[in-house]
C-alpha cells in the first residue's frame, strides 16, 4: 500500500510486505524511543488524540510516539468533553477537528465509527479501537513483539505456535491479530475459551483458509502446552449486557507460575494487551509471573511506541528523513530494563 496520507483503519488494508515495511521502520525508531538521541522530523505537526472510550496505553503511547518525532499533541477524552454530547455528528466533528490537526487517532465504542469519522476527515485517521471490531495498531505491535521475542531465541515467525486465551468473542485485539496472521506463513493456532466466548466463526474460517492449523478448546492446560506464545486476554466486561454476565467467565483461565511450569515449554513467551485484570476474582496473569523472564507484557507496551512512531513516519512520508533531523540530547534519562 501507499502509506503516505493514508488512513489506518483495518488490518485488511495491509499486505505482508506492508507489515514488514512497518516493522523495519519500527526498528530504526529504537534510539529515539530509548532517548539515546532525538529527532524533530515532525516538528510543527499536530496529532489530534480523540478517545471516546477509556484508554491508558494506546492514548499515551500514540501521544508519546508523536512527541518523540517532534510533533505536538492535542487530546479529547470522553464524550462529555466533546460537542458530540450536544448532538454533533461524527462527520461534523471530523470536518471541524481535521482543520485543527494534521493527523487524528480515534477510539470509539461503536463498531465502524472510526471509519465513519474518517470518511469526513480532511487528514489521515488511525483506528485506536472501535468497539469489539478491530484494534489494528495493537495487532501490529503484538506481531512485532512476537517476532522480536522469537528472534531473541534464534527462531522466526515461520514456525510460530500460539495460544490465544480468554474472551475471544469480544476481544478486538485478537480479532485484529488473527487477520494479521492470515498474511503470514501457516502456523499452529490454539484458541482457548469457553464456547460462549469463542472466536467468531468467520475469523476461524479465515485462519483455516489461509492454511493455519487451528485447534479450539476450553482446556487451559492442554491449550498452553507445546506453543511458543501464550497470548492472554481479559474478559471484556464493558461489552457484556451486565457485569453479572461477565462474572460468569471471570477468572476461568488464570495463569500463574505453577500452571506455567506444569504445562508450558521452558521458553514460552507470555503476552497480554493489557490492562490485565488483577482483581482477586479474575487475576488473569498472577503477579508471581512478574519475575519470569518470559513475561513480555511490558516489552510489548514499549514496542507500541516503536510501531506507532513507524506508522506516523510512513503516513507523513518522512521515514527516510528521521536521521537527517536527529541530534544529540542535552540531557540523559536513566531507563531501567524490564
Amino acid at each position: 500500500m501507499n502509506f503516505a496520507g493514508s488512513h489506518i483503519l483495518s488490518i485488511d488494508q495491509f499486505q505482508r510486505e506492508d507489515i514488514l515495511k512497518i516493522f523495519a521502520t519500527a526498528d530504526i525508531m529504537a534510539p529515539y524511543a530509548l532517548r539515546k538521541s532525538q529527532t524533530r522530523v515532525l516538528e510543527g505537526a499536530i496529532l489530534g488524540n480523540m478517545f471516546f472510550e477509556s484508554s491508558t496505553r494506546t492514548r499515551i503511547s500514540f501521544g508519546a510516539a508523536f512527541n518523540l518525532l517532534g510533533g505536538e499533541v492535542r487530546e479529547t477524552s470522553g464524550f462529555s468533553s466533546s460537542a458530540i454530547v450536544k448532538g454533533e455528528s461524527l462527520q461534523d466533528t471530523a470536518r471541524v477537528l481535521s482543520g485543527y490537526s494534521d493527523i487524528i487517532c480515534m477510539r470509539h465504542p461503536t463498531e465502524g465509527s472510526v471509519a465513519d469519522f474518517a470518511s469526513a476527515s480532511r487528514v489521515p485517521v488511525i483506528n485506536g479501537g472501535d468497539g469489539h471490531n478491530e484494534h489494528p495498531t495493537q495487532a501490529l505491535l503484538d506481531l512485532y513483539t512476537i517476532q522480536s521475542e522469537l528472534r531473541a531465541q534464534g527462531r522466526s515467525l515461520d514456525t510460530l505456535r500460539i495460544a490465544m486465551i480468554g474472551d475471544l468473542k469480544f476481544g478486538r485485539t485478537v480479532h485484529s491479530l488473527v487477520r494479521l496472521l492470515c498474511l503470514f506463513t501457516p502456523a499452529r493456532i490454539v484458541l482457548v475459551s469457553p464456547a460462549e466466548l469463542s472466536m467468531p466463526a468467520e475469523l476461524v474460517e479465515a485462519l483455516r483458509s489461509a492454511g493455519h492449523d487451528v485447534f479450539e478448546t476450553d482446556n487451559l492446560n492442554q491449550g498452553i502446552s507445546e506453543v511458543d506464545i501464550v497470548y492472554s486476554t481479559r474478559i471484556q466486561e464493558e461489552r457484556f449486557p451486565s457485569a453479572e454476565e461477565a462474572d460468569l467467565y471471570r477468572g476461568n483461565f488464570r495463569l500463574n507460575q505453577a500452571v506455567y511450569t506444569a504445562n508450558c515449554e521452558p521458553n514460552t513467551v507470555i503476552m497480554h494487551p493489557l490492562p490485565r485484570d488483577s482483581r482477586a476474582e479474575a487475576n488473569e496473569l498472577d503477579s508471581d509471573l512478574d519475575d519470569n523472564p518470559n513475561l513480555a507484557i511490558f516489552r510489548q507496551t514499549d514496542n507500541g511506541v516503536l510501531v506507532r512512531m513507524a506508522l506516523f513516519a510512513l503516513i507523513f512520508d518522512v521515514a527516510h528523513l528521521v536521521e537527517r533531523y536527529a541530534s544529540d540530547l542535552p540531557w540523559r534519562s536513566t531507563r531501567r530494563g524490564l
